[in-house]
Parts: C-alpha cells; structure tokens; sequence
C-alpha cells in the first residue's frame, strides 16, 4: 500500500487535474443540459464505471497492451469517436421545434448511465492517463504495485465523480433557468450536440503515446 504521504501527495495532484475540464466532465455537463440533473448524476456514475473499467484494466495490463499496440488503439478510439458522433447527431434532431414537446424521446436515466459506460471505457485518453500518471506515485519499496495502482486509481475516480457532480449541478441550475423558453432549450440541446460532436473528433484525432 502507498505511504501516507504519497497518497496526500496523489490526491492533492489528482484533485488538481480533476477540476481542470477533461473530456468525461463535458459530457457529462452535455448530457444535464441536454436531458436534465437526473440523467446527469446518472452520468456521473456511469463515467466512474467507465473510469473503475480503465484502473482494473490497468492492474492486469491490458490498458499497457492497447498503447502498444496501434490496431487495438486505433479500433478503441474509434468506437468511442464514433459513438460521441453519433450521440451529438441524435441530440442536435432532438433540439428541432417539433422535438421539443415531447418528453417520452428525452434520454432515459438508465441510458444515459449506459452512455457514459461506453464513453468513458471506450476513451483511450483516460487509458493514457492513467498509465502515465499513477506509477508516478507508485512505491516499488512497498510492494505489490497492482494493490496500489488499484488504490490510487480508486482515489483518482472519485475525485473525478465530485467534481462531475459539481459539474452537473451547476450545468442543472443553468438548464433549470431556461427549461420554460423554447429558444433556449433549442440552444442548449445544440450546444450539447456540439460538446459531444468536438469531443468525438478529438477521441479521432487522438494519437497513441510515443
């Protein structure tokens, strides 16, 4: 198990990054202004999912095998380009006038959970994160590298989730100021639209690391 002093040491320096707005924290601000608070913390537990498949898939070395191997990284991001696509084309049709009214084509909670899944495990960005940052702080003096590697990346995604919290409700009360105005909710189903498309082309253009 790391020290005390390198897990103050990594939560202090992840916090820090965490607030920094990545990708998963966009999408997750898209989907609450596209769909609503409800669908937003479902996202919020969706991206940790997606993020807790990436730290497992660090301790058995899977994640080191996709950076090394330019097929699996090329075939995992553009799944996950693809599919941030295809959910900005769906959300810009929502954001059409005769859309609007109808409340049974908004994204489900339980959609929008599954949606984040996918996002986030499919990102090969997070997997890049993850191993370039957290055996920084791991002790190869304190043995077992895979229980904390584990633990750091616990720690990460949760600090993670708190500030897609934060993000959620903040995006929310925005939502909530507008949901009365037609226009403005047009407005903000096309700007969730655009997040989701720029995030899906830079999951394209990601490159694998040197």
């Amino acid at each position: 198990m790391p020290s005390i002093q390198s897990l103050c040491t990594f939560a202090v320096a992840a916090l820090v990054l965490a607030a920094v707005p990545g990708p998963g924290l966009l999408y997750i601000v898209s989907r609450t202004l596209a769909s609503g608070r409800k669908q937003g913390f479902a996202s919020c537990i969706g991206a940790a999912v997606g993020g807790s498949v990436h730290v497992v898939a660090g301790v058995v070395g899977i994640s080191a095998l996709v950076m090394q191997s330019a097929t699996a990284f090329a075939v995992l991001k553009f799944c996950g380009g693809i599919y941030l696509l295809v959910l900005a084309v769906q959300t810009w049709r929502s954001a059409a006038p005769a859309r609007l009214d109808l409340p049974q084509r908004r994204t489900s909670v339980a959609q929008s959970f599954r949606e984040a899944v996918i996002v986030e495990a499919t990102n090969p960005k997070t997997a890049a994160f993850f191993l370039a940052f957290i055996p920084q702080f791991i002790d190869l003096e304190r043995g077992n590298v895979a229980l904390q590697f584990l633990i750091l990346g616990a720690i990460s995604v949760t600090l993670n989730t708190t500030m897609d919290v934060v993000g959620v409700a903040t995006a929310s009360l925005l939502r909530d100021s507008l949901v009365a105005h037609r226009s403005a909710m047009a407005w903000l189903r096309r700007l969730s639209a655009g997040l989701f498309g720029g995030l899906g082309l830079s999951v394209l253009l990601a490159r694998r690391p040197a």
